[in-house]
């Protein structure tokens, strides 16, 4: 049951739409931006995934070296190390390596379709040995203090979530490493609920459990604890392989509702809701039994990764939800949903 209204004009962003910001590089993806409002524009904080151009028979990608610098690697495609299966990952000699180097980029829209880069807010590299494959999918939380920006940090040795805080895009005081190994999905609450703040996120745990959206409470927004699973996959379903919260839930009367993405064993992504109590929201009081929202256009499911509809962020007009996603892993659309039609699918 799908009730999102796209856009006419999806997508919205495509790779060749931006210059690309590290020299020798391109813009192979622009993936699930995160979302705020701000001097009365819409802003996207996009991922921005890049490469060097491919020469023939040669897999060439970047990582950042400790100094903060950028190394290309480069392997023969026809070396029986290689392992090129999966567009995202490369595995050669028992390491794997991401194929492009993400980054993000702030760009405006006066009319939520026409978008432009403001000069006076530059993009944000990953920085230190935790973020040398990247930082990826940022999802903004804007608050009475300022913006909280939860990221995925992506090194050699695992994967966890960063946090900035900023009030303007222009000073940013970078928190470190928030959530350890492996974790990711992280979607902050925009306001306290009994003086704390809530959080959702994902770890993971291949061996026993899965890829879960859990919920953590801290005092202060960098420090969490009480880690409470919330919602678990569902074999034979929709979202039986993985879930992973959106962005900050929407506040209603009837509860917190969030928006969550799930893929099933072919790696389809699809995007459900949960509705969870305003003063628990440990405690669930609903979930989608079927999507709000998947891959039925051409551009959803034909691109770098087909198949995918993912969001982290959207904004707020009335009723209707404001949504921006990232579709095929490779361009950015937007849609409007209901938010009385998505609750009444939970009745």
């Amino acid at each position: 049951m799908d009730i999102a209204k796209r856009s006419p004009h999806n997508p919205l962003l495509r790779p060749s739409d931006l210059r690309a910001g590290i020299e020798g590089m391109e813009i192979t993806c622009l993936l699930n931006p995160g979302v705020f409002r701000m001097d009365g524009k819409t802003w996207l904080i996009l991922r921005v995934a890049e490469r060097p151009r491919q020469a023939e028979g040669k897999i060439s990608f970047p990582v950042y070296t400790p100094s903060g610098a950028i190394k290309v690697l480069s392997f023969d495609r026809d070396d029986a190390q290689l392992d090129l299966s999966d567009p995202r990952v490369i595995a050669y000699d028992g390491k794997n390596y991401l194929t492009t180097l993400s980054y993000l980029r702030l760009v405006c829209s006066d009319d939520d379709v026409h978008f432009r880069e403001d000069e006076r807010y530059p993009p944000i590299f990953g920085e230190g040995a935790l973020e040398s494959f990247g930082i990826e999918d940022c999802r903004v939380a804007s608050r009475p203090d300022g913006f909280y920006l939860t990221f995925t940090e992506v090194s050699p040795v695992a994967v966890g979530v960063g946090l900035i805080t900023t009030k303007d895009f222009k000073r940013l005081e970078r928190k470190g490493m928030i959530l350890p190994p492996h974790n990711k999905d992280c979607a902050i609450f925009e306001e306290k609920i009994n003086g704390l703040f809530y959080a959702f996120h994902r770890p993971s745990s291949p061996e026993l459990g899965g890829s879960y959206i859990w919920l953590a409470e801290s005092p202060d927004g960098v420090h969490w604890g009480n880690h409470r699973c919330v919602a678990v996959t569902r074999a034979g379903r929709w979202d039986s392989a993985r879930v992973g919260a959106g962005a900050a839930p929407i506040k209603t009367k009837e509860g917190w509702l969030e928006i969550y993405h799930g893929a099933d064993s072919s790696h389809r992504y699809c995007l459900g809701a949960l509705l969870l109590d305003l003063n628990d929201p440990s405690k669930v009081l609903a979930r989608s039994e079927e999507p709000v929202m998947e891959p039925t256009a051409e551009y959803e499911q034909t691109g770098f990764f087909g198949n995918v509809i993912f969001t982290n962020g959207y904004y707020l007009d009335g009723d209707t939800v404001k949504l921006f996603y990232g579709a095929s892993d490779e361009v950015i659309c937007s849609a409007d949903l209901s938010i009385t039609e998505i609750l009444n699918t939970l009745k």
